[in-house]
């Protein structure tokens, strides 16, 4: 009965979040937790009570919605399916992360692809013409300044179209980690073990991660910051990704002194909330990964 009444909450959730979707405002919230309930339905129930059970939720859904409820609700569906699938056969949690980014990443990608040919919907010519008729209408207004010329739109348009890639990979990676940061738990809660990510502590990258880094850096500086060259695109977006993982290094970095020097574990949080609004201290973690400095502050 326990099992059964969870489930049915849980299906009650994955309905509401779904409606949620439609609620401006609440529609980002509810999209950042919608496959929650799924992936925990799909982990603790049978494929066959799984199905029903979604089946219901759609179905709800779609009357009160309409097509857009489906549509959503499938898009949310096939990540879940993946997440719950390794949470079933007991996989690392660094492999369930990575299966379910590349899933919500690849779907991102097949929409604007479908979008394109079906639709011709081009997500790039929309930016586009948004911008361009954005910059128009402030200067027929005066509020434009002098210094600010077609060319100065260009280029922002540019760096904004180049910047797509990055938002899809950060959509698609958040997604999956603040899935996992709830479900998870939950899970366990329930009985079941699902794998447990390294402490913070213990993040660590690669020394040749830092060689790599130097590679792009150096290509990012001899190739030009205008061109829709794929190599162009691929350094624009290549450079703030790898940042954002010694970003990452470094909150580890400052994880691990805290532990070794008995800090209040509130001082390493701060610290790593500096590091995320200013990029430049990624260097911190550059350093923590190409030297052995974590020797210096480990307990004697």
């Amino acid at each position: 009965m326990k099992t059964g009444l969870k489930s049915i909450l849980w299906s009650f959730s994955a309905l509401i979040l779904l409606l949620m979707v439609a609620v401006p405002v609440l529609n980002a919230l509810a999209a950042a937790v919608l496959m929650v309930p799924t992936v925990i339905l799909y982990t603790t129930l049978s494929k066959r009570a799984f199905t029903l059970h979604m089946a219901v939720v759609y179905g709800i859904g779609v009357i009160i919605m309409g097509l857009p409820a489906l549509i959503v609700g499938l898009f949310f569906l096939v990540p879940s399916l993946v997440m719950g699938h390794f949470y079933r056969k007991g996989a690392p949690a660094r492999k369930v992360l990575t299966a379910t980014v590349l899933t919500v990443l690849a779907q991102l990608l097949l929409e604007l692809v479908v979008f394109d040919l079906v639709f011709d919907f081009s997500l790039m010519h929309e930016i586009r013409e948004l911008i361009t008729k954005t910059v128009d209408n402030l200067r027929e207004q005066g509020l434009m300044p002098s210094v600010w010329t077609a060319t100065v739109t260009e280029s922002y348009v540019q760096s904004l179209i180049h910047s797509i890639p990055m938002a899809l990979i950060t959509v698609s990676f958040l997604l999956a980690v603040i899935t996992h940061a709830i479900a998870a738990p939950a899970l366990r809660t329930s009985g079941l073990t699902i794998s447990r990510l390294q402490v913070a502590r213990e993040w660590r990258l690669p020394r040749i991660f830092v060689f790599y880094y130097l590679v792009v850096l150096i290509a990012d500086m001899a190739t030009p910051n205008t061109g829709s060259s794929f190599m162009t695109v691929t350094l624009h977006n290549l450079v703030p990704l790898m940042q954002l993982a010694f970003s990452i290094q470094a909150m580890g970095f400052f994880f691990f002194v805290a532990h070794e020097r008995k800090w209040n574990k509130a001082i390493p949080v701060l610290l790593s909330v500096v590091v995320a609004i200013f990029q430049p201290l990624s260097l911190i973690g550059v350093i923590d990964a190409a030297f052995p400095i974590r020797k210096a502050f480990k307990k004697s």
